[in-house]
């Protein structure tokens, strides 16, 4: 038998009456890590090989779907604009990469604990 893995992915959702939506996962943890290092989304989207468009969609959904803003942008002016995360975003970001490492930590044991193939 080959040897085997054990593999998944977890991610937060928000719950209303009609609807469930993702709100954070490890593309938008690396998204919001990327715009903490740059401080641009332009950059952020460059870095990960994504359109401006997808990356400013999805700050947009994080934000709309957050009791306050992940992000925040500012345009132009003498140094010009830039995005910078929120004390939100930064607990998000945070709690979300801790979660990720606990995760793996999980499937690891379970593999650990696979009965003999």
């Amino acid at each position: 038998m080959n040897t085997l893995r054990l593999n998944g992915r977890i991610w937060l959702e928000t719950m209303s009456d009609d609807a469930t939506e993702r709100f954070f996962g490890i593309g938008r943890m690396e998204l919001l890590g990327h715009i903490q290092q740059t401080g641009s989304i332009n950059r952020a989207a460059k870095a990960m090989r994504m359109s401006y468009k997808r990356a400013w969609d999805l700050v947009q959904s994080m934000n709309k779907q957050a009791d306050a803003p992940l992000v925040v942008t500012q345009t132009g002016g003498d140094k010009g604009g830039g995005a910078v995360l929120t004390a939100e975003g930064e607990k998000f970001l945070a709690y979300y990469r801790g979660l990720q490492e606990r995760f793996q930590q999980f499937l690891a044991d379970e593999v650990a604990n696979l009965p003999p193939g």
